[in-house]
């Protein structure tokens, strides 16, 4: 609640009374009605065009914030928002997201640097690796949707940079956020397995087995991922562990190898095991899969639900599918699909309460696009092989 004091300030009423609103419900622990998959779906694609909408230039608003209202766009996330895209028009048969998603590419296309890498957040000349990564996606599935040879070509000048500034090791420890190692690359790698599928060049998938391997030497016995935090004195939100294990898990499927795939369920299963009554995850673990906090980072719930539906679908674990609809079934409670406020409509907050130190009093564009992924998974597993 202390993050009350500061957002508060000079706020116009009907931003306070969201935020007045909102916190008192979040931390009486009342959640929003839940129904359909479908009908959630639709609420969180709806916001997600709104964020597009809104920002004007073809890329989604990073987010909305009670306190400062809508982001400019965010080449990062809007790169791996155009599969959702493509997925929901595929699934609703709306050709218009199969539009607003090349809409998206072309916007990518925009903002990228001469050495092929993209920027980062706020710094439009600044090459990021994993923001590189996640533009890599957007581009290969263009691609693959299009056929048009531009977005295959924005992707191979892309993950040539990204090889070319990896260390012989594997490891990626300049050009990335803070200048830090960060284990959670590893979905780096799975974009240069994206980009080798539709280029066939080795050298992407050469990359890609030096990063997993090096992260694979970072796995502790009991399955936790070191140096996996945006920086080394942060408890590691469920959202970047997601991200690590994710792209061991995709690498473990494309490339078939037992080992990655072993390190995966490792990593995955102590937090399924720390799952809470209510499907929720604490918002962030040490290395003993402990929390030193009781709310919940809301993207990561929905990430870990899609690990868990995947690594289900390959062991056939119940336990696994049991804790994805555990998931689903809580983060139907987080979103509000009735307000009136459509910048709030169908969007997913940063955490839970909305307080929480990760993207406090924020919709993030991710949180509701990984949120989609996760329910249409669950109703649909023909886009498996789709989701990025």
């Amino acid at each position: 609640m202390r993050y009350l004091k500061y957002a508060l300030h000079g706020l116009k009423p009907s931003n306070f009374y969201s935020i007045s609103s909102i916190s008192l419900k979040n931390f009486l622990n009342k959640k929003y009605n839940a129904y359909s998959s479908d009908v959630h779906i639709k609420a969180a694609m709806e916001w997600l065009v709104n964020a597009q909408n809104v920002a004007g230039d073809g890329g989604v608003s990073a987010m909305y914030s009670l306190v400062g209202g809508w982001a400019p766009s965010y080449v990062e996330t809007t790169g791996y928002i155009i599969s959702t895209f493509f997925n929901y028009a595929e699934i609703s048969k709306n050709p218009a997201y199969r539009k607003m998603a090349v809409e998206m590419a072309e916007f990518e296309l925009k903002n990228q640097l001469p050495s092929g890498a993209f920027p980062g957040a706020g710094r439009k000349d600044t090459p990021i690796v994993f923001n590189t990564g996640q533009v890599i996606f957007g581009l290969c599935r263009s691609y693959q949707e299009t056929k048009d040879e531009k977005y295959k070509k924005a992707a191979e000048k892309a993950a040539d940079w990204l090889a070319s500034v990896m260390d012989n090791d594997g490891c990626w420890r300049k050009n990335d956020y803070l200048n830090r190692i960060h284990t959670y690359n590893t979905r780096t790698a799975w974009a240069l397995l994206n980009a080798h599928k539709i280029s066939g060049n080795e050298k992407y998938k050469e990359a890609s087995i030096k990063n997993i391997d090096w992260a694979l030497a970072q796995q502790l016995e009991n399955g936790w991922l070191s140096n996996n935090g945006f920086f080394p004195e942060q408890e590691p939100l469920v959202h970047t562990i997601a991200y690590s294990i994710r792209g061991i898990l995709e690498s473990a499927i494309y490339l078939r190898k037992k080992k990655y795939l072993e390190s995966a369920i490792k990593a995955a299963k102590p937090l399924a095991e720390a799952q809470r009554e209510d499907g929720s995850l604490a918002g962030s673990f040490n290395k003993e899969w402990e929390s030193s906090v009781k709310w919940s980072c809301l993207t990561g719930n929905s990430q870990m639900s899609i690990i868990w539906q995947k690594l289900h679908m390959i062991t056939k674990d119940e336990k696994f599918l049991d804790a994805a609809k555990k998931s689903n079934a809580f983060m139907k409670g987080m979103q509000d699909i009735n307000s009136t406020n459509p910048a709030i409509r169908g969007a997913i907050p940063g955490a839970f309460p909305i307080y929480g130190w990760y993207a406090p009093l924020c919709f993030p564009n991710w949180a509701a696009k990984f949120f989609a992924d996760a329910l249409m998974l669950e109703s649909n597993r023909k886009i498996a092989e789709k989701l990025a």
